[in-house]
């Protein structure tokens, strides 16, 4: 069996301005604006051996240590997937290898476990993004990975059959970190639509598929915030989980926001169809017609149910059922 260990994960820390912190002798310093490409040049170029580059966004109340763990047994579940035996046609047949490597970043998300909290978190991602720099920061960096990635497009590398696809997975509040970051990247860069158009000549920043677990924002957040997302430069779809069992984007959101989450009702509405699914077991495969759309929002409620306290079932997202869909993700990229 596949095992992934530390040198698989890079970690980025952000502070509450969204600046990316660097280790120096006196403590983590924010990267100067002009230092951002040297500093990810110097520490997150990707790896030619990998085939998948993810990046990773964790939620709510989660320490530094509890995201990289989050971040490994998302790896290691996936690896159980790709591995797993299976009769016939093989789950995910374009996936020759599977060789992730994953980025995680990290914010300060913790608060007390009360209402205040809640809005106090939400409050803060929100800064982060809007009047911080983290939309910016991310955008550059998805902006650098995306260049600096082999072209899928071009000749075979080393390990890498169809070149490097890259792929954005978020949770809770993370979520609206990578909604922001790529909403601002489409005023950036030039624009592609769906996995059922082709990759335009000169691959400009695109984006492969973009996993949003148990999203912390309104259910018309697609449609009232992030509009730019149907136009953004996402070559596949945004597929979005929820369950009915996840208090924290239920009872806590309805509080904080008056309305449900996505993470609790799932995609309202958005400026194009939103495509309706269920999570699909880990053995049964997802055929392209149910995830080739701008956005599908996946009932999670018979797979997300493990939890207690005031969050409920929001944290019960790392299943092999989760695996399953982002691996037939970017299978169906290829």
């Amino acid at each position: 069996m596949t095992t992934y260990g530390t040198q698989d994960v890079r970690t980025v820390d952000l502070d509450t301005e969204g600046r990316i912190l660097e280790p120096t002798a006196r403590g983590p310093r924010p990267v100067p604006a002009d230092r951002l490409d040297d500093h990810f040049a110097e520490e997150l170029a990707p790896p030619s051996w990998a085939t998948d580059l993810l990046v990773y966004v964790h939620g709510w109340q989660t320490k530094p240590d509890s995201a990289l763990t989050a971040a490994r047994r998302l790896l290691a579940l996936a690896a159980q997937r790709y591995v797993a035996p299976s009769p016939g046609t093989p789950p995910y047949p374009r996936l020759a290898p599977w060789l992730p490597w994953l980025v995680l970043i990290r914010w300060p998300s913790r608060s007390l476990p009360a209402l205040r909290g809640y809005r106090r978190i939400r409050d803060r991602a929100h800064a982060m993004s809007t009047r911080g720099q983290a939309a910016r920061v991310i955008g550059r960096l998805l902006g650098y990975l995306d260049g600096h990635r082999a072209d899928p497009a071009a000749p075979p590398v080393l390990a890498n059959q169809e070149g490097q696809y890259l792929h954005l997975v978020g949770h809770s509040f993370g979520c609206r970190f990578l909604c922001e970051a790529v909403q601002w990247a489409a005023g950036e860069e030039p624009l592609t639509l769906g996995w059922s158009t082709p990759r335009p000549h000169g691959r400009p920043f695109t984006v492969d598929s973009m996993l949003l677990f148990q999203m912390a924002a309104p259910r018309d957040a697609f449609a009232a915030t992030f509009t730019a997302l149907a136009e953004a430069p996402l070559r596949g779809p945004v597929v979005a989980t929820y369950s009915q069992r996840d208090r924290a984007t239920g009872f806590w959101h309805v509080r904080a926001e008056r309305r449900a989450g996505i993470g609790h009702a799932g995609i309202g509405t958005a400026p194009v169809p939103v495509s309706s699914i269920r999570m699909l077991p880990a053995h049964e495969p997802y055929p392209l017609s149910a995830l080739d759309h701008r956005f599908v929002s996946v009932d999670a409620s018979e797979v997300f149910v493990r939890g207690a306290g005031p969050a409920g079932a929001h944290s019960d997202h790392l299943r092999p059922e989760s695996a399953h869909l982002l691996l037939s993700l970017a299978d169906h990229c290829r």
